[in-house]
Parts: structure tokens; C-alpha cells; sequence
């Protein structure tokens, strides 16, 4: 937590991007009955997004799961996944928070802190604050808000279906986020980054072989 609250300065939550070329997804699960962290990177070109690249990494698992902690837990192997890449992306989507975060630094901004490269949290589900049901249509949102702070966003990615919660990881604005997700979004809930790389950490092995 103290390492959370000291990196969490670094933030930035404006945009500072390169021209986008292309886009990553960024995903983790477990084998071995939590034994082994197994991380998945998968790199579409943009705006097309077809796979250009992917890697997957598989480490010993060496911190316990708790809640509010989970990059402690995931960010060794995802770290260990980016290494194996050969196209590194300009932006990354990871599954997970962001700025959403009770100390403001879930997986998207450490991983974007770290190596400082802009990233984005595309969670599931939400983990802090509250919020009003977003509208039914695809690219309806409402702010997800924290006492008076806005940490990030409700997004409807398909209409009537569940909402995604979207924050800021690190050089990225909350608008340009939620923009970069709906623009990564085509036939499901998940955008096609994160969509492919939790197939790939979820999957049978692949040989970490090219697309």
C-alpha cells in the first residue's frame, strides 16, 4: 500500500500518446491451482485491428491474492509477457482498474508507471464507487464516481448488455479511454485487445506462437 501511495504521483492522467499503430490487450490467470501466474499480451494493429503479435509468460506465483494488491500479484509475469514481444504497442488495454482504485493505482497505472508508456483500465466489474445505470445504446456512459471524484467510467461497450468499467492507467485522458475502447469493440462485450489476450491466458498453450 505504501508503494501504491508513493507511485500513485506519477499518474498522468492526460494525454500524452504517439500516434496509435497499433493496440494491446493485457490479461492474467492462473494454472496449478493458483501456483503459476500465466500472463497474455496480444498486439492488434489499429484501426483495423487485426493480431499482429502476442506472447505469453508463465511464472511462480509469489504473492497471496488480496484485494487492492492484485499487481503485486500479476504485474512479474505481465512484465515477463512484454518482453517477448517483437511490435510493441502505443497503447495498452489491460483487464483490470485503473485510477479506479482505492489508492488511485490498480494494474493499468502501475503497469503504465512502470514502464511509462500510456495504458488503460477495462474492468469487468467495479471494485470502488458508485454510479447510475449508463444508457442501453452502445457508447452510453456515466461517470463512476468516488465521494466527489470522478475515478472513471460506466461504459455500455454493446447495447443492453453489462457495462464495462473504464479509468485512466497513466498518460491517457478518461475521454480519449473511453474513445480508444468503444473504437477496440466489435462484436462483444470486451474490446478486442483484452477479449483476445484472456483467450490466450485462459486457453490451451499456443506454443507462444505468432498469430
Amino acid at each position: 500500500m505504501a508503494i501504491q501511495t508513493a507511485l500513485r504521483s506519477r499518474v498522468e492522467r492526460v494525454d500524452r500518446l504517439p500516434e496509435i499503430r497499433h493496440v494491446a490487450g493485457v490479461d492474467v490467470g492462473f494454472e496449478a491451482g493458483g501456483r503459476v501466474t500465466r500472463a497474455a499480451v496480444v498486439v492488434l494493429d489499429y484501426p483495423d485491428l487485426q493480431p499482429v503479435d502476442q506472447a505469453l509468460a508463465r511464472l511462480p506465483t509469489c504473492f497471496p491474492y488480496v484485494p487492492g494488491l492484485l499487481s503485486f500479484r500479476e504485474l512479474p509475469a505481465v512484465l515477463a509477457a512484454i518482453e517477448g514481444l517483437t511490435v510493441h504497442p502505443d497503447v495498452y488495454l489491460c483487464d483490470g482498474q485503473g485510477l479506479a482504485h482505492p489508492r488511485r493505482f490498480g494494474i493499468a497505472c502501475h503497469l503504465g508507471v512502470l514502464l511509462d508508456v500510456p495504458s488503460i483500465g477495462v474492468a469487468k466489474t467495479r471494485f470502488i464507487g458508485s454510479h447510475a445505470e449508463p444508457p442501453q445504446e452502445k457508447g452510453g456512459w456515466t461517470p463512476l464516481m468516488d465521494g466527489e471524484e470522478v475515478i472513471g467510467a460506466v461504459l455500455r461497450s454493446r447495447t443492453g448488455v453489462k457495462p464495462l468499467y473504464v479509468s485512466v492507467g497513466h498518460r491517457v485522458s478518461l475521454e480519449t479511454a473511453i474513445r480508444l475502447v468503444l473504437a477496440c469493440t466489435r462484436r462483444y462485450r470486451l474490446p478486442e485487445t483484452t477479449r483476445r489476450a484472456h483467450r490466450l491466458a485462459s486457453g490451451p498453450d499456443p506454443g507462444n506462437a505468432r498469430p
